[in-house]
């Protein structure tokens, strides 16, 4: 299935930096500094939006194993080509960019936006920063450097607003993805559930064996959210989930309410301390044994490859339950916020972004797969080369989890009912606060 075009309801930009906004506020840490020593007379000119010529500042989250090293491998490969080019590597950690959004919001109200900034794909992007007017377009970019036929046309639809194109994808994430410990699993004789009957027949054998059967880290909220979007995926396929974000599906319709059903159950097999862990801790757990399985996106792939661990012999993965044959699309992207004094700049950068050698550079340390129709595919493992195959053949649904398939204010609302349906466990109120939610779509 292709993604729908033009789903999206334009969001008011105030509405979505008020929601921000209360998340972090403004950051003291992110406010330009400068090394001239202070003294009663010394003036010092503001620095200028975005950095010189001579400078990039990289705006992302990813701070974690996996996404610091494709990041830093991305930037050496921007280095090699320009020399002369000063990077300054602004990340901010916090998965699914929870803090990060806070401070960009900030820093763009405040004049002072980031020389380029990560930004998921679909509503994140078009519903928030395109339809402020905070982004230049970069159709022409994409035409003088040959690029609209190296991306597919989804990807190209996910970044685009009324025909134009606002940012360059970097990746392609798989985000209903369940792994597991191949020696947990092994020990036992069990196999990767590819059924919500098969994942409660494996965890009640987990369980009995002392081992926990879901790792969970919901200390943000989006985990949450990322395990029950999955859940959604798997009962009502890619069609009639996508049909939830343009009202064709209702939210009180009886199979969300048998996936929130699901998802209650599946909490009675989490580790205890899952609010005190992020994503990061949830993938520990599994990595060392202490947990069997994990809902996560593919950049725990990243995760588990950063703490050493191989693909195939350590870990496995599979679809997560009842969603083989759909692929749930995460992409990162980057694009060129109006007023920077270096659009020069940030063209190179977003060109070595787009390129097959920045492209695979960056993906297989990240776990992802590249955005490129034509990269090189001897350099990904099996999982990478796996997952480009289904990209290419599965049917495609946009992430609410991540931004894609909803505008920030229905997200914010999904989140904060997520928070208090983890720890109340009320299908009925956590479906009544979906549907009234639904008003923002």
């Amino acid at each position: 299935m292709k993604f729908m075009k033009n789903r999206w309801l334009v969001l008011l930009m105030g509405l979505t930096l008020l929601m921000l906004a209360a998340c972090g506020g403004n950051d003291s840490s992110t406010e330009p500094t400068s090394n001239e020593p202070a003294g009663d007379d010394t003036k010092t000119e503001e620095p200028a939006a975005g950095g010189t010529e001579g400078t990039l500042e990289i705006f992302s989250w990813w701070t974690g194993a996996g996404e610091e090293d494709g990041l830093l491998a991305l930037i050496d490969v921007f280095n090699e080509q320009y020399p002369e080019i000063q990077v300054e590597n602004a990340a901010v950690a916090g998965g699914a960019g929870t803090n990060a959004k806070a401070v960009l919001v900030s820093r763009m109200q405040g004049g002072d936006p980031p020389s380029t900034f990560q930004v998921h794909g679909g509503a994140e992007l078009n519903d928030s920063w395109v339809a402020a007017e905070k982004m230049d377009s970069l159709t022409s970019f994409f035409e003088e450097n040959d690029l609209v036929d190296k991306f597919p046309a989804d990807l190209i639809d996910l970044v685009s607003k009324d025909g134009e194109i606002y940012s360059v994808p970097v990746n392609v994430h798989r985000g209903n993805v369940l792994w597991y410990n191949k020696e947990v699993f092994d020990n036992l004789g069990l196999e990767a559930p590819t059924t919500f009957d098969e994942f409660f027949e494996v965890a009640d054998t987990l369980q009995e064996n002392g081992i926990t059967p879901l790792a969970l880290g919901d200390r943000e909220s989006w985990t949450a959210t990322h395990l029950f979007e999955s859940i959604l995926l798997g009962v009502l396929g890619a069609e009639d989930y996508e049909k939830l974000w343009t009202g064709e599906v209702a939210f009180d319709d009886q199979r969300v309410v048998e996936s929130a059903e699901i998802f209650v159950k599946m909490l009675e097999y989490v580790n205890d301390d899952h609010s005190a862990r992020n994503w990061q801790d949830a993938a520990q757990l599994v990595a060392e044994g202490d947990a069997a399985m994990n809902v996560m996106g593919d950049w725990a792939k990243g995760y588990f490859d950063g703490v050493g661990l191989e693909a195939g012999t350590d870990y496995g993965w599979a679809p997560t339950p009842n969603s083989a044959g759909t692929f749930m699309v995460v992409t990162d992207t980057f694009g060129l916020p109006k007023g920077v004094d270096n659009q020069d700049t940030v063209k190179q950068f977003l060109k070595v972004l787009a390129s097959v050698e920045g492209q695979d550079a960056f993906n297989p340390l990240k776990g992802s797969i590249p955005a490129r129709v034509d990269a090189d595919v001897s350099k990904y493992d099996s999982y990478g080369q796996e997952t480009m195959e289904d990209f290419k053949s599965d049917s495609l649904a946009a992430s609410l989890a991540h931004g894609s398939a909803a505008n920030e204010g229905f997200l914010t609302r999904v989140n904060d009912a997520m928070t208090m349906f983890v720890t109340q466990k009320n299908v009925e109120s956590f479906i009544s606060q979906l549907t009234n939610a639904a008003g923002e779509l």
